[in-house]
């Protein structure tokens, strides 16, 4: 950061209207200068990959790494034979300074709600279908549980009903049949014959 009797926020000939941005503009300077170090012109199709991440990506965001990129999109378009449909223009983004500027990509921010959105129509669905299987089970749960049929649920139940119904049938009859045997018995013994004898016969 360069320092004169006007301001004290000049960074490479511009002048910017607060620190932060100031800053901003010092740390693309020095990404500028290393890029130009290290970057092999020879190759066109790596100039235009690190171009394109870069616009995409908004590495660049002051007019200093700006300056860089329309440098690269120059060699890009004029000698590198690329057509301008094929080199991504510059976008700008000219509120450099304070709320845009503390979010690190202001287009990005504004796609997050309808990435957001698509995640949310999901994410409805799953907890509309997964109540709707919950109730389907609940409701199997139920009929399960107080249906007349033997199941795995109530077999033991219905099984113990089932020969309690039975032993009561069988006591029943086993009554019934002690009553004739007994009406029988003094019947024969009124008659003067035993009760083997009437059955024999």
């Amino acid at each position: 950061m360069e320092k004169d009797g006007k301001s004290e926020f000049l960074v490479d000939g511009y002048d910017f209207r607060n620190e932060e941005d100031a800053n901003l503009a010092v740390t693309e300077k020095r990404k500028v200068e290393y890029l130009k170090q290290h970057l092999d012109t020879n190759k066109p199709e790596t100039v235009l990959a690190l171009y394109t991440k870069a616009v995409n990506e908004r590495l660049f965001r002051t007019p200093v790494g700006i300056e860089f990129l329309r440098e690269l999109q120059d060699y890009l378009l004029n000698q590198a034979d690329y057509s301008p449909e094929e080199v991504t223009p510059i976008r700008l983004f000219f509120n450099y300074g304070s709320p845009l500027r503390s979010k690190t990509n202001p287009a990005r921010s504004r796609v997050v709600p309808e990435k957001r959105k698509e995640k949310i129509a999901p994410l409805v669905l799953s907890v509309i279908l997964n109540l709707a299987l919950l109730g389907g089970v609940i409701a199997m749960f139920y009929i399960t549980l107080h249906s007349d049929q033997p199941n795995i649920l109530n077999y033991e139940t219905a099984i113990t009903n089932r020969y309690a119904t039975w032993e009561q049938s069988l006591a029943t009859k086993e009554t019934e049949l002690r009553k004739k045997e007994l009406e029988l018995k003094r019947i024969g013994e009124s008659l003067g014959v035993s009760l083997d004898s009437l059955i024999t016969e």
